[in-house]
Parts: C-alpha cells; sequence; structure tokens
C-alpha cells in the first residue's frame, strides 16, 4: 500500500489555543466577534479570527511554541472559515489589528513577549489590549517600527484606522463604535432595535386612529348640534328658509 506523502508545508493546521480564563473574558470575546461580524457582514474582504492560532512558521510546530491572539482582523483577504491562520497560507498575510484579553495569568505575557512579538514578526499595525475584570485598557500603533501609545479622547475612547472604529468601554464591557459616534450592536440587540421600533410605529398608528376617531365624534358631535338646534327652530315656527 502506497501512502499518499504528507503536505509540506501543511495547509490545514487545526487552532492549538488554551480556554480563556473565565466566563467574563468569554462572553467579552464573543460581544466583540458578533458585533464585528454583524458590521460587516456584507463584506467579503475581511476575517474576523476569535482565539484561533497564528502559525507564522515551521519551526513552532517542532517547538510547539503557538502563539493566538484573542481577536485579530485581517483586511483584504478572503472571508471564509478557517481552523487557524498560517501566514505561509495566506500569501504572507499577518493580522492588521489585534486585541488581547488580559488576565491574571496572561497579563505579563500580553504586555511584553506578545507585544514584541506582534510588534517585531508581525508588524501588526494595531495592537489593543483590554482587561475585562479591572477594565484596564490601552491601544498602540506600530509608528517607526515601534508601537505608539494612543492617546483617547475626552470619552476614554480610542481610534482604529485599521477597523475605522472607535474601542470604548460601555457598562464595563469593550464596545466598538462608529466614526460619528454610534454603538456597534450585535444582531440580537438589531432585533430588539427593531422589534421598538415597530412597536414605537405601532404605537404612533394606534395614536393616530385614536385622534382620527376623536377627530370624527367632535364632527359627529357638532352634526347633532346642528340638527337639534334646526329641531328646535321649526318648533318655534322659525326654520331658515331654505330658499336661494
Amino acid at each position: 500500500m502506497v501512502l499518499a506523502p504528507e503536505i509540506w508545508p501543511p495547509d490545514n493546521l487545526e487552532s492549538n489555543e488554551p480556554p480563556l480564563e473565565s466566563t467574563l473574558h468569554l462572553k467579552q470575546l464573543i460581544l466583540l466577534l458578533t458585533c464585528l461580524e454583524w458590521l460587516w457582514r456584507d463584506r467579503t474582504d475581511i476575517f474576523v479570527g476569535g482565539n484561533l492560532t497564528v502559525y507564522y512558521n515551521l519551526e513552532q510546530l517542532t517547538a510547539r511554541d503557538f502563539r493566538g491572539p484573542d481577536l485579530f482582523v485581517v483586511r483584504n483577504t478572503e472571508k471564509r472559515e478557517r481552523r487557524s491562520w498560517m501566514v505561509w497560507a495566506e500569501g504572507g498575510k499577518y493580522p492588521d489589528f489585534i486585541l488581547e484579553l488580559l488576565s491574571d495569568s496572561t497579563a505579563k505575557v500580553d504586555r511584553g513577549l506578545k507585544k514584541e512579538l506582534y510588534q517585531d514578526t508581525f508588524r501588526t499595525p494595531e495592537y489593543f489590549w483590554f482587561h475585562p475584570e479591572t477594565l484596564e485598557f490601552k491601544g498602540f500603533r506600530l509608528q517607526f517600527q515601534q508601537y505608539q501609545e494612543l492617546q483617547p479622547d475626552d470619552r476614554g475612547w480610542l481610534w482604529s484606522e485599521e477597523l475605522q472604529l472607535y474601542l470604548g468601554i460601555l457598562d464595563g464591557r469593550l464596545r466598538c463604535f462608529t466614526a460619528d459616534g454610534a454603538l456597534v450592536i450585535q444582531p440580537e440587540e438589531a432585533e430588539q432595535a427593531e422589534r421598538q421600533r415597530a412597536e414605537q410605529a405601532e404605537a404612533q398608528l394606534a395614536a393616530e386612529r385614536q385622534r382620527a376617531e376623536q377627530a370624527e365624534a367632535q364632527l359627529e358631535a357638532e352634526r347633532q348640534r346642528v340638527a337639534d338646534l334646526l329641531r328646535q327652530l321649526r318648533q318655534a315656527g322659525l326654520e331658515p328658509n331654505q330658499e336661494g
């Protein structure tokens, strides 16, 4: 029996990432993932990855030195499902945006080793981190081959050139906002907003019907008043002249 030769370099590697620190971290990741995917649901040139390994050289496989951002975005690429991100199978493309969710066990690595990796090897233009428990939030942009810390606006938000979105904390969660300050919502929030709009439209329609019914009742009352007045005039022999 002749075995098929193994593909090298491999093009179907599975992700090899540990689970997130807590359900709070998981909920935060899902929130950002679903919001971005909903926002870009009609785009076919962008990929959003969550807790996926980024394979960037073959030595990783031997050393089992796996590195995967909690959230990353790659622009100008094919939008499709992936088991991992293999740089050599993606035309040499690295993430354009990376976000790490800090935890007590990962914060030192995220602030140090991973920051250096994303800066010096990945050359990722933007790197953000957020701690779902302490709400520590920072962002960096690559300038002259070094990460420079971004400065928040008066709302505490940071602008991402790569996403063309603001990132900021709302109700203890990291959220995305459009350039004009609108919240980037989840599908569930979009459905809720649509239900609220439908309910408001129905309430407005009901109010319009009620006003129309009140106007009709007032008109009918006025007709009855005029009819009563004419009847009283006829009874008094003072019926108005109908001629002319």
